[in-house]
Order: C-alpha cells, then structure tokens, then sequence
C-alpha cells in the first residue's frame, strides 16, 4: 500500500510559478511509476504529466507542454510539478498517482494504483 501526500498548491498570478510536491510512504516509492493528474470544476479529472520510475523518461498533456516539468528523487522519495508560465486554465485540484505497471497507458486514470488527497491550485487573471 503507498499513501500519497501533495503539497505545494496555492494562489498565484497568471504568468507567476508553483512547485508541488508528492511523498509517498512505503519502501518501494522508487519502483513505481508516477503521474500528475488535475480536476476543474464541473470538469473529469485529466491527466497533466507522468514520470517513469527512474525519471528517465517523462510525458505531458499538449496543454502543459513547455511549461510544466516533472522530476523525482528517489532518494528523497519525492516527485515534484514544476509549473512555470501559469494561466487562469490551469485552476484545479492537482492529484498525484503511482502506478505500478509500467506497460500501461501512463495518460489514463485507471492506469494508476494509488491516489493522493490532492492540493489546490488557483491562478488569478
């Protein structure tokens, strides 16, 4: 079992920055693989980015392209969103997952195992 915690969300100003951070529990963080997930209101949650179990390779949403960037350190078993250039669009709730099939569609919510509690993110216009 791996329980997630995010943080790091919060309010910024269109054009500002915000990292957020995910610490899973448990000895076996390093073996799975993680993404970043967000939900709008009144929208389905959709997937941000992903990040392979040794950070080798990561993945995003055309959305967030360029502007976000996933990174992991295993030794601190923690994974980090770095979100750079926000705008107003990128209000929500932001999800951490791990997953532990490495063949699976990475962009794909039931591809994940364990879900954090989620932290807000609101950036003002």
């Amino acid at each position: 079992q791996v329980q997630l915690v995010e943080s790091g969300g919060g309010l910024v100003q269109a054009g500002g920055s915000l990292r957020l951070s995910c610490a899973p529990s448990g000895r076996t963080f390093s073996t799975y693989a993680m993404g970043w997930f967000r939900q709008a209101p009144g929208k389905e949650r959709e997937f941000v980015a992903a990040i392979s179990f040794n950070g080798a390779r990561t993945d995003y949403a055309d959305s967030v392209q360029g502007r976000f960037t996933a990174s992991r350190d295993n030794a601190k078993s923690t994974v980090y969103l770095q979100m750079n250039s926000l705008k107003p669009e990128d209000t929500a709730v932001y999800y951490c997952a791990a997953r532990r099939n490495y063949d699976s569609d990475r962009s794909r919510r039931t591809s994940y195992d364990f879900w954090g509690q989620g932290t807000q993110v609101t950036v003002s216009s």
